[in-house]
């Protein structure tokens, strides 16, 4: 029980805001015009089954004008119901893409909200695969939600309009044993009941192992997706290190899983598959089983019969509705456990930001980003970087150094504001504008255009501006494909994208460049040709490199090192680190 109320406390907490979102109107409405085409579907089922008594005793009377107006009655019906059924089915799938896309909306904003989706892959990003959460797994959610809240209704609403109708059945077709009458009142319901309890308790019993292997199928198929995806887009390296058997070997252990899960969704599909088959064909002749020595002993005609089987069947069906939906929904539960886990794995990363031992970064006023007491740590709380009123002073051209692992791209990501985990305070200039460009700089697939203007919307450089841009960092050649789409971070040697990135700081013209190993990939005279093209043309602007080439430090008015200090490292002037 308390498995069951956690499942629907998340239920609600997952679907309840897009019925009280902006959309929400439109929501509501296709959501009870569904609702209202539900009930009307079981009002005809309801027609349908006075339907049967009329109709088979004209069959058993020999009644012709009987049997004629029973078929047209029965034309009229069905044609309603097509009619009903068509447009439920649309207004369904309406409601589903508007939920969907909402919710996809709201996921997104909320995972790229301010590097969030960065926090999330430090805390180990126990939310694994984004990618599936926010594509099938929003998906199935919508679907399945919808159609088991449709088909919990109409079990609940068939069950109110058919056990009257049955329990009066009853009493008219009294249980015929030995040639005696029992008077058992209502006993074709509790005969459904009965038969239906017992059902759903050995289909949950065989079947509950299915959550989680479900649960697990879409992981793996997640994790084999991911993995195969990155030997795509790492295809050069994996070529050049003649890793394809390593890479086929690894693929293939990942796919193991998959099929080793999927075999034990078979063998307990296997047996559930056996059980509910065995229960439905029995709930065919079930009824008739009971009803049909009352018929034999004439006490109810061959139209009563058939409404009692009809009605036994409504009941029963409504009755066994956890039966029939049972596979649904071991799936449903696995997307509730797997959406819910990505909300809460956003929350986690969100709160990294709020907390009291946090990196507080300030925009205030100053012409320098000043450290206090700043202390980085890993993600696991080991110190790694001690600062102590130091300061970034603007206009001034500063060059980090140090060992490798000592901390200089984190400190970079925590001037940026995107890594949590440390305390002190960054304090920059409000207002001013920061771009960080790493040793390997990032392209959104799609026009070069796009690319090099990026962040920026396209459009917002001219040709013009972009085309010259392109010549000044020595690819001339591209400016003939910037509205050709592509791959560029694939397309481009790694030299040739650091010579694209600078591009895009040249477009936008940051306040402050900071240049993580921006050129480390091409030759120092390049390199240092490029150095003195960003001091030509982005006069205004404050830079901070990290390099390891003593060729950089001409192009820097200052010095500072990484160096060891207990179990971390501090941020120290190249001249007091020496003298240390």
């Amino acid at each position: 029980m308390k498995n069951i109320r956690s499942t629907l406390a998340a239920v609600w907490r997952i679907s309840a805001p897009y019925f009280r979102s902006e959309d929400k109107w439109a929501g509501r409405g296709l959501l009870a015009a569904v609702i209202v085409i539900e009930l009307a579907i079981v009002g005809i089922n309801v027609l349908i089954n006075q339907w049967n008594a009329r109709f088979y005793n004209a069959l058993q009377d020999r009644n012709w004008d009987s049997f004629v107006s029973e078929i047209i009655y029965f034309c009229v019906v069905v044609s309603i119901f097509v009619v009903l059924a068509v447009y439920q089915l649309y207004l369904n799938q309406w409601l589903q893409i508007r939920w969907r896309r909402w919710m996809t909306a709201q996921y997104l904003g909320d995972w790229l909200h301010q590097a969030n989706h960065y926090r999330m892959q430090l805390q180990g990003d126990a939310a694994d695969n984004p990618d599936q959460r926010m594509t099938d797994d929003v998906k199935l959610f919508v679907d399945r939600t919808l159609n088991i809240g449709l088909g919990l209704l109409n079990s609940i609403v068939t069950l109110a309009s058919f056990v009257g109708i049955l329990w009066a059945l009853s009493n008219a077709a009294p249980l015929h044993l030995f040639g005696q009458d029992f008077a058992i009142p209502g006993y074709l319901v509790w005969g459904a009941l009965i038969y239906s309890v017992l059902g759903t308790i050995l289909t949950h019993l065989i079947g509950w192992p299915l959550v989680g292997l479900d649960f697990r199928q879409q992981q793996y198929e997640a994790d084999f997706r991911f993995n195969l995806v990155r030997v795509r887009e790492n295809s050069e390296q994996i070529a050049l290190l003649h890793g394809e058997q390593a890479e086929r070997e690894r693929l293939l252990v990942r796919f193991g899983r998959v099929v080793e899960n999927w075999l034990g969704i078979m063998s307990r599909t296997k047996k559930i598959t056996a059980f509910t088959a065995s229960y439905n064909q029995a709930s065919v002749v079930f009824p008739y089983v009971l009803v049909a020595p009352a018929y034999f002993a004439e006490k109810i005609q061959l139209g009563g019969m058939m409404q009692t089987a009809s009605a036994f069947s409504n009941v029963q069906g409504a009755l066994s509705f956890f039966i029939t939906i049972y596979r649904q929904l071991a799936e449903w539960q696995a997307v509730i456990n797997r959406l819910d886990g990505f909300e809460a794995g956003i929350v986690a990363a969100r709160e990294l930001t709020t907390r009291d031992d946090r990196i507080h970064v300030v925009r205030a006023g100053g012409g320098a980003i000043d450290l206090k007491a700043l202390t980085l740590r890993l993600p696991n709380g080991a110190p790694l970087v001690n600062a102590d009123g130091f300061s970034l002073r603007r206009g001034e051209r500063t060059l980090v150094t140090g060992p490798s692992g000592s901390g200089k791209s984190t400190l970079f990501r925590a001037i940026a504001g995107i890594w949590p985990f440390g305390s002190g305070s960054i304090t920059a200039p409000a207002g001013a504008t920061l771009m960080m460009l790493p040793q390997r700089p990032y392209f959104p697939t799609g026009t070069l255009r796009a690319a090099v203007e990026y962040p920026a919307k396209e459009g917002v450089f001219t040709t013009g501006q972009i085309s010259q841009t392109l010549e000044l960092v020595g690819l001339p050649k591209l400016a003939s494909q910037l509205d050709e789409h592509g791959h560029w971070n694939r397309t481009l040697s790694l030299g040739e994208q650091q010579r694209l990135g600078l591009a895009r700081a040249l477009l936008h013209v940051p306040q402050y460049l900071f240049l993580d190993e921006a050129t480390a990939s091409l030759d120092e005279p390049s390199e240092a040709a490029l150095y003195r093209l960003l001091e030509a043309k982005l006069p205004a602007t404050t830079i901070i490199s990290i390099g390891h080439r003593s060729t950089l430090d001409v192009f820097h008015d200052r010095n500072v090192v990484l160096a060891r200090a207990g179990d971390g490292f501090a941020l120290q002037d190249n001249k007091s680190a020496a003298a240390s």
